[in-house]
């Protein structure tokens, strides 16, 4: 990254974070002014930033308000820079649907992905946050799209994600995923059966620029036929009790974890959302059978509850709880005790953590 592209970078952050929309406008289009191309502000200064501000988030450092306020600038940005006349590009290439899966409410990558194809000459549709694999598929035999790009940044909506994928491919057209849900290399993009995976945005569009083959027939192809390991019904019979696991764990862990106690009803409610969001992780590492998935998330689980001065001690016992609760089903259970010893391991390396 060049001096210049830095400098920006740094202006724009920090009138993202004073929620100055109108000073970091001017940064964007005064770029363009300035010659600097557009697909390098939007990646190489309008990314950066979101990615910061999530970053901030994470270490306590911005609340929800101000992160949702520093994202919606950012938002506003770039469209005051698709709108600039020098991101006008005449359309020279195929129609390509940009989308975010069912239950996916984090767009700016989708945006991002969307507003580079179009200055690539594409002819672009982005349809935006959580998009029903019955609308999108409609969309696709309305407009007649040559290739369609996904995203998704929560691993928890891979199934909808895999979805997605068979159906758009079922009606002949291939599919481009991209986002922090089909990890870091890509292996749950490959896992579900998508076309071609990318790592960012300029990976996307050099990626569609080379073509993607035209999807196998898949008329009749089914979530088993990719993810063999789904005849066991491990993952229907425990995502059909999520609320049920939810309720046990939160009455069991008054007795594991007396500080409890003294929660308030707002620190209660906390409490429930983020068991919420454990049990979801957990059923997706079933789905997938891929431990990891799990793991990963309850390592950025307590540095989350770390930064916040909330003792991740609470979680090993909603962790022997849900064991406890699964005992009968081991593809469920083998991730609770790797995720277990993890965090013990964790615990350990952090001695100074709030405890």
């Amino acid at each position: 990254m060049t001096p210049c592209l830095t400098e920006l970078r740094d202006l724009l952050l920090a009138a993202a974070l004073d929620r100055d929309e109108f000073t970091a406008a001017g940064i964007v289009t005064g770029a363009l002014d300035d010659g600097v191309p557009a697909e390098a502000v939007l990646l190489d200064v309008i990314a950066p930033i979101q990615a910061k501000v999530g970053t901030e988030w994470a270490a306590n450092r911005l609340t929800v308000a101000q992160e949702h306020a520093a994202s919606a600038i950012v938002e506003r940005v770039i469209t005051a820079l698709a709108h600039h006349p020098a991101a006008r590009t005449t359309p020279r290439h195929g129609r390509v649907t940009v989308a975010c899966v069912e239950q996916e409410w984090h767009s700016l990558p989708a945006r991002l992905l969307a507003e580079v194809l179009t200055l690539r000459g594409w002819q672009v549709d982005f349809l935006g946050a959580q998009v029903p694999t019955p609308h999108l598929v409609s969309h696709l035999h309305h407009t007649g799209a040559d290739v369609v790009a996904l995203s998704s940044s929560l691993p928890t909506r891979l199934p909808s994600a895999h979805a997605a994928i068979t159906a758009c491919q079922s009606v002949g057209v291939p599919v481009l995923v991209g986002g922090a849900a089909f990890g870091p290399d890509g292996r749950f993009a490959r896992m579900l059966g998508a076309n071609a995976w990318a790592p960012d945005a300029r990976t996307a569009a050099d990626r569609l620029a080379a073509g993607l083959a035209p999807p196998v027939p898949a008329d009749i192809r089914q979530r088993i036929d990719d993810l063999p390991h789904l005849v066991d019904q491990e993952y229907t019979l425990v995502a059909r009790t999520q609320g049920q696991l939810v309720k046990q764990v939160l009455t069991q862990l008054d007795d594991r974890f007396p500080a409890m106690a003294a929660y308030t009803d707002v620190q209660r409610e906390r409490t429930a959302e983020d068991i919420a969001h454990i049990v979801e992780f957990l059923t997706v590492a079933i789905y997938t059978d891929d431990d990891e998935l799990f793991t990963t998330f309850m390592t950025w689980t307590a540095d989350i509850l770390t930064a916040r001065r909330v003792p991740a001690r609470s979680l090993p016992p909603v962790l022997d709880i849900l064991a406890a609760a699964l005992k009968d089903f081991p593809r469920a259970v083998r991730p609770l005790e790797r995720a277990r010893t993890v965090l013990a391991d964790v615990t350990a390396a952090h001695p100074g953590a709030p405890a």
